[in-house]
């Protein structure tokens, strides 16, 4: 009978600074993390879970910085 360890999954910080050096890219600071965040939820929250990613998509497609998205993000909102 084999025992095998669960493989831990590495925490979200851990993960974007792998994908964001496959991607040859700094990883994003906890600031620029927290708006991202804040722009994801606001799609989340005014539409579906599935606008979230889209829209960060789009932040960067757009090249805004992730505190303006937020901002403009929260005024379609209201």
């Amino acid at each position: 009978m084999t025992t095998e360890t669960p493989r831990e999954r590495p925490t979200p910080d851990e993960w974007i600074a792998r994908f964001a050096r496959v991607l040859g890219v700094e990883a994003p600071d906890e600031t620029t993390t927290n708006h991202l965040l804040g722009v994801a939820g606001t799609a989340a929250h005014a539409s579906e879970r599935t606008a979230a990613p889209v829209a960060c998509y789009l932040v960067g497609l757009a090249g805004l910085s992730p505190e303006e998205a937020e901002v403009l993000a929260e005024s379609i909102v209201a």
